[in-house]
């Protein structure tokens, strides 16, 4: 009986195995074009029917039409969502490459010469790209900025009730954001200046959304916001304040999806790092912590500041530059788990920036910009007095004999009519960089922002043009072309109100720049 039962089955085994070739060869996994996670699902599914649902599985009716309801249902996984951005950004330069190539072809040339000219433009677009994005190559703005003529100026476009305290610009710089003291957050157009604001939702809403109770005196959330910043695919906005929180908002609906507590101290500074969902968070509680906004989750902490972390800034690397009120500017490696200490020569640093992977450029509270480097300890290059108090109303212009040999560069004269360095108003409270150039501006409250253009090769830092502006600068913003430039100004300054400027506007102030057409520039 047994060897009949053995020898009944037997046959059943070929005929299950001849069942399951009846597959075509695009289901096979070697030719299958589909995704990891798909394969998987189909195997599990193979695996799970028993020998009498073979000729459902191999049958045309139903089966194929459960199959696509499931296919449809799965949802994208992360490299299908990696391959459809690459397949979107390359048609977008292939239209920014059709566009500039239409503009210079004539009309004799042949469709198959414009279609080759057209990609060999795109694959050089892609590779300078990809240059510029590792700091191995940096685009040559600065020699380019045109003077600005006497009707060129700053324009308030976007109006605030208080003081800006922070300016953001999305990838494609069409859109930008404010905040200001009162809690404003404002969502514009460059363009129109058209606004739209951002409300904060309830108490009840909130504390869904993960907002702790008040500590230590407040009985109340403070809606005064210090910081922004925007990611890199323009979906999530945050913003940080005195309410010790970092408020994640959805920047399509302009609604409050997520709070993330945890800092002890009010949140200073915030930044996205570029390409991904991670954001850098700066306290007053001496620390830099890092989340997750597409988890909603929290990733780690670094240690380090023996101070308040007041301004921090990252690049595509998990890198993280920070400065605080303890004199020094840090770099974290956020991989290696280590870090490198900068110390300023005799000022409190207030604000920093990177320039490229080995660069960095940052402003101090005695009125000086320093351009540093990661091979040194100390400050390649010093300028004193970037910013003199009556830099407004009296012609202080670079000499060329102003640069001692332990490279500072001193601007103007030293005689006590000149300016005061030491004055509230001539603190550099914002500096930042046109990413991927040699373009770089610094603010204060002395009535003017500053351009600069950064030498490499010299590691030196040479004035350009003055732009008048009265008020506090807190924030600055580049367009990522370099065709504007977008301050964020108030009559307070942005971490206290120790200086007071009566005929400021507070509000968002955007000056155009003329580049001069170069045919050495690298796009």
């Amino acid at each position: 009986m047994k060897n009949k039962k053995k020898g009944g089955s037997a046959p059943k085994g070929p005929k299950g195995a001849k069942k399951s070739k009846t597959y075509s060869l695009n289901e096979d996994s070697f030719f299958s074009t589909e995704s990891k996670k798909r394969r998987k699902i189909d195997r599990d599914e193979i695996e799970s029917d028993s020998d009498d649902d073979y000729g459902v599985v191999g049958s045309d009716s139903e089966g194929g039409g459960e199959e696509a309801e499931e296919a449809e249902a799965i949802e994208e996984t992360a490299d299908e969502k990696r391959k459809r951005i690459a397949q979107e950004y390359l048609e977008k330069v292939r239209g920014l490459a059709r566009r500039e190539k239409e503009d210079e072809e004539d009309d004799s040339d042949e469709e198959g010469e414009k279609e080759g000219e057209r990609d060999s433009l795109v694959a050089k677009i892609l590779q300078q790209q990809q240059l510029e994005d590792s700091g191995r190559v940096r685009r040559a703005i600065a020699s380019r900025v045109q003077k600005p003529e006497s009707t060129e100026e700053f324009r308030i476009s976007v109006k605030h009730r208080q003081s800006v305290t922070a300016v953001a610009l999305s990838e494609d710089d069409f859109k930008g954001f404010s905040a200001s003291k009162d809690g404003t957050i404002l969502h514009w157009d460059v363009d129109s200046g058209k606004s739209e604001k951002y409300l904060w939702p309830r108490d009840e809403v909130l504390k869904s959304h993960g907002v702790k109770d008040p500590q230590g005196r407040a009985t109340k959330h403070s809606k005064h916001v210090l910081a922004l910043a925007v990611s890199s695919d323009g979906r999530y906005l945050a913003s940080g304040g005195l309410d010790r929180h970092i408020h994640l908002w959805d920047t399509r609906t302009r609604e409050h999806i997520q709070a993330f507590p945890g800092h002890r101290g009010p949140v200073s500074c915030l930044t996205f790092r570029q390409g991904a969902s991670e954001l850098f968070s700066g306290s007053y509680d001496r620390t830099v912590k890092i989340w997750n906004v597409e988890d909603r989750a929290y990733i780690d902490t670094l240690f380090g500041h023996q101070g308040e972390v007041l301004s921090i800034d990252c690049l595509r690397k998990e890198r993280v530059l920070s400065v605080g009120h303890d004199r020094s500017m840090q770099l974290f490696k956020v991989p290696e788990a280590s870090r490198l200490v900068f110390r300023a020569p005799a000022s409190s640093l207030e604000c920093c920036c990177f320039i490229s992977n080995d660069d960095f450029l940052s402003g101090s509270d005695d009125g000086s910009v320093e351009l540093w480097s990661m091979v040194r300890k100390k400050p390649v290059c010093i300028v004193k007095n970037a910013h003199p108090y009556l830099a407004a109303r009296k012609n202080v212009e670079q000499k060329d004999g102003d640069r001692i040999p332990n490279g500072h560069i001193e601007n103007g004269d030293h005689t006590s009519q000149s300016y005061d360095c030491s004055s509230t108003y001539s603190w550099i409270s914002s500096v930042t960089v046109c990413r991927g150039s040699d373009l770089a501006a610094s603010g204060a409250g002395n009535g003017s922002v500053r351009l600069w253009a950064v030498e490499s090769e010299s590691k030196a830092m040479k004035p350009l043009h003055d732009l008048p502006l009265v008020g506090f600068v807190n924030s600055l913003a580049f367009a990522k072309s370099g065709g504007f430039l977008v301050a964020g100004v108030g009559k307070e300054p942005r971490l206290g109100r120790w200086g007071h400027i009566s005929s400021a506007r507070n509000g968002i102030a955007i000056h155009p720049l003329k580049l001069s057409s170069d045919d050495t520039d690298n796009f």
